[in-house]
């Protein structure tokens, strides 16, 4: 493995008309892969499989995750923003389901998972529901008739259930009827809540959301992640102190530290510090915190990539390579470092898309490989068959823009 030459690179790759060329054609790829493919018919999107093809009956076709289904419509709001046509078409059928199927049209909020014949796992998740508000923000940028409608739903929702107002953060999963179902509260999708609430300020203009997106990095990042010398927890008691020996479901709540996570919130706390006017001076310093001890101690130094989780003194448990903190470093370096000058950032997003490229990028079957054991050979435990594309085409898209804002904001702008 070559590591990344010392010293400053003399042009940023997201400035190359080559590069840039190549970011968009990889763009185009996944669009088109995930496009009119992945419509189902009884409604909802298709999974696909590791060819690139729809998932058929027998093989969970007709389950749809929540987080699918509104990746989706955000990763086609997008798609129609930067001028892909038949996306406008995604959008629409992904907001019909989401309102129509995932929705809980008797108690309120949005199932986890469902299928042709009504709720499978009928549990009402944080996680989940921070993507329905970014499918509401992404709905609301391209202009559809019923965003106002699952935005004042959704906003309904997050702060009369979700919202705790003592610890500024969100707290974690209900029965359908809203029966807390234990004291857990998680960071994974307090995280990714923090980046609906960023979307939808800059959909709408309200303040709440920035400032419950604040109170969020503050608990998790200023305070939690900062006393824990950056290695940042994902796992909490009620009262929101760490839960160190936790070990849930391995996608979403696996056991230990999870670096790619560190990237992705390196460059959510640069995009809140600028949407916050940058009033909160610690942001900056603890985005590059996070991401070069995400360097130090998650990158395989042997192989390349992102180990997939570590203990809590830095050493590797899952050495497995995911897609997703690739792409998440990607996007990190690339934003952070057309904010903060230092070229650690510029030589990081070569490496990882050096090693991204050789490695993830199936040029068989298009798309990525999502998970590669330690040998990086693709491998198929925590995915079957090829996952959405939102965290990929973010890592194709966001250098291609100002380092401002979240895309849904920009690509209108550029």
């Amino acid at each position: 493995m070559i590591l990344p030459a010392k010293g400053r690179p003399a042009r940023a790759w997201s400035e190359s008309p080559y590069h840039r060329a190549w970011l968009m054609g990889e763009a185009k790829s996944l669009l088109e892969m995930f496009g009119t493919a992945t419509v189902n018919p009884r409604g909802g999107f298709f999974d696909l499989d590791e060819r690139g093809a729809p998932l058929v009956d027998g093989q969970g076709s007709n389950i749809r995750g929540l987080h699918a289904t509104t990746r989706m419509i955000y990763c086609h709001a997008v798609a129609h923003l930067v001028g892909h046509p038949g996306s406008a078409a995604l959008v629409e059928h992904g907001m019909d389901y989401l309102w129509s199927a995932h929705r809980d049209a008797t108690d309120g909020g949005y199932f986890w998972t469902v299928g042709d014949d009504g709720p499978v796992d009928a549990t009402k998740q944080a996680y989940g529901h921070a993507f329905v508000l970014l499918a509401a923000a992404s709905a609301k940028t391209v202009g559809h008739p019923d965003a106002d409608r699952l935005l004042d739903d959704i906003t309904a929702v997050l702060t009369r259930r979700f919202w705790d107002p003592v610890h500024g953060a969100s707290v974690e999963e209900f029965s359908r009827d809203w029966r807390p179902k234990d004291g857990y509260r998680g960071q994974n999708s307090n995280m990714h809540l923090t980046e609906a609430l960023m979307a939808a300020f800059e959909a709408t203009g309200n303040e709440r959301f920035l400032g419950m997106a604040e109170s969020i990095a503050d608990l998790l990042i200023r305070r939690r992640a900062a006393e824990n010398g950056w290695r940042l927890p994902e796992h909490f008691f009620e009262d929101w102190t760490v839960d160190r020996a936790y070990a849930g479901n391995e996608m979403f709540r696996p056991a230990g530290t999870t670096p790619g996570h560190w990237l992705e919130w390196s460059r959510l706390l640069v995009q809140l510090w600028i949407a916050g006017d940058r009033r909160h001076a610690w942001m900056p310093d603890a985005a590059a915190s996070l991401f070069k001890l995400a360097i130090a101690e998650g990158w395989d130094e042997k192989h390349g990539g992102f180990f997939y989780t570590l203990d809590w003194n830095g050493q590797p448990l899952v050495t497995d390579k995911i897609w997703w903190p690739a792409c998440e470093g990607l996007a990190a370096a690339a934003f952070i470092g057309a904010n903060l000058d230092d070229p650690t950032f510029e030589t990081w997003y070569r490496a990882i898309w050096d090693w991204s490229a050789a490695n993830l990028l199936d040029r068989r079957h298009g798309g990525w490989h999502p998970q590669l054991d330690a040998a990086l050979r693709p491998k198929s435990t925590l995915f079957a068959g090829k996952p959405d594309i939102y965290h990929a085409l973010q890592a194709c898209l966001i250098p291609l823009f100002p380092a401002t804002g979240g895309l849904l904001a920009l690509v209108p702008a550029a």
